[in-house]
């Protein structure tokens, strides 16, 4: 039979972890082939990278849109198990589970509506003729960005609070601040007043500073944590600040920065994920595809 697509997938997965034990990515996969009966050579097709199966990947795609909905959970990493909320649909409805059904919960319609970095685009794209070669490799290279974004923060809010800081001292230094990394390393992570966790070269000779504070955090970020940084940059004298956090801030904390005097940027999850890829922070670089165009030039001919 042909290899199910992602949502095709999606009820399957949650019966085989309605047991509500823990279950590997391999062992998935491998109850997953049984039950699809899929052959040997369809088991093993790879991806055009050659560096992972399309079954595999349809799988992880899966999984990734029911977390996104609440219905499973990842206690540790590739490891996942339904949740109560998956409990309770896979015994309430009947019939397929797609991203329709997953719409009902605002959970996942606020992950539908989050801007890229915070969301992987989850349609698969149209079909036929409807889309050229160039906008295929687009809109893959999108969806790889905006998951591998998801991936980032999932891994930064389950490592302890000294690698953010270096996290945060290697994305600084990479950006061309904070003079050198043991300048930077030193500067940061220092006990700080008034919510100043610390302070960097805004270039390698010092000419000014800039004052950071880099956070964790699980809710929205609002107007009051960015007053009282501002209260202390202002005691310090100081004209430029960075805020940085793993959430996101709320509209009255946004307007607040942008009305003040003093200079205060503020870096959400989303685009924190954004500038370490960028950057070269805590990814490597995976397949590259080279895509070859005519040279006019070469076939220009005397006539």
């Amino acid at each position: 039979m042909p290899i199910p697509d992602f949502q095709t997938l999606m009820r399957p997965l949650l019966q085989h972890l309605s047991d509500g034990s823990d279950h590997s990515n391999q062992e998935t996969v491998s109850v997953l082939v049984d039950q699809f009966r899929l052959s040997e050579e369809e088991r093993i097709q790879l991806l055009p990278s050659g560096k992972q199966s399309v079954f595999t990947n349809r799988i992880a795609w899966a999984k990734s849109h029911l977390k996104q909905a609440g219905l499973i959970e990842s206690p540790r990493w590739g490891v996942y198990r339904i949740s109560a909320r998956g409990l309770t649909l896979l015994r309430a409805t009947e019939g397929p589970i797609n991203i329709k059904v997953l719409s009902q919960f605002p959970e996942y319609q606020k992950f539908r509506s989050s801007k890229p970095a915070e969301a992987e685009v989850i349609e698969e794209p149209p079909s036929g003729d409807e889309m050229t070669p160039e906008e295929h490799i687009e809109y893959g290279y999108k969806q790889i960005r905006q998951k591998l974004s998801i991936e980032i923060l999932e891994r930064i809010k389950k490592c302890p609070p000294d690698f953010f800081e270096r996290l945060v001292v290697d994305l600084i230094v990479a950006m061309g601040y904070g003079g050198s990394r043991s300048d930077a390393g030193r500067a940061i992570g220092r006990a700080g007043d008034g919510g100043i966790d610390g302070i960097v070269k805004e270039d390698r000779l010092g000419l000014d500073v800039i004052y950071i504070q880099a956070k964790r955090w699980e809710g929205t970020v609002g107007r009051p944590e960015i007053q009282k940084f501002a209260g202390a940059l202002q005691g310090q004298k100081a004209r430029k600040g960075i805020f940085i956090t793993t959430s996101s801030f709320t509209k009255e904390a946004q307007d607040f920065a942008s009305l003040i005097d003093t200079k205060v940027i503020l870096i959400d999850g989303a685009e924190l994920a954004d500038l370490l890829i960028d950057h070269g922070v805590g990814v490597i670089k995976g397949d590259v595809y080279e895509i070859k165009r005519i040279d006019s030039d070469y076939f220009l001919v005397d006539e």
